[in-house]
Formats: C-alpha cells, sequence, structure tokens
C-alpha cells in the first residue's frame, strides 16, 4: 500500500477514527525521536523576571532621597 493510498483511505474514516489514528501515530513518533529542548533559547531567558530591587524592600533610603532631589531640580 503506497502512502496516497493510505491517505485516501485515512480521510474516509469517520472523525473519531482520524483524531485516534493521529494520537496513535504522534504517540509512535515520540517514541522513536523524544523531543529535544533548544536549550540555546532557555539560556537567553534565564534572569528575564528578576527584578533589581529585593523583593518586598523599597528602594535604599538614599536612593530615593537622590531620585526626589533629581526629579525636583
Amino acid at each position: 500500500m503506497t502512502l496516497q493510498e493510505l491517505q485516501k483511505q485515512a480521510i474516509q474514516l469517520s472523525t473519531s477514527d482520524r483524531w485516534q489514528l493521529v494520537q496513535t501515530l504522534l504517540e509512535s513518533l515520540k517514541r522513536e525521536n523524544p523531543p529535544k529542548l533548544n536549550q540555546g533559547n532557555l539560556s537567553r531567558l534565564r534572569g528575564i523576571a528578576k527584578s533589581s530591587v529585593a523583593t518586598g524592600d523599597s528602594l535604599p533610603k538614599e536612593d530615593y532621597a537622590t531620585f526626589l532631589t533629581e526629579k525636583y531640580q
């Protein structure tokens, strides 16, 4: 049976049978080729959510005073 013949037969299946076929095919692919994470993309995001201010603390008094001084000059 060729791929084209198999595709034609698959299209003639009911919707639920096609979904089951898709799931079966995906599971077989996952077993043969487990997905690999691209560590390069993840490492570039490391620290993106870090705050420059310690959690729960406001700016130190000196920094805040400097901020206000510069703001209202």
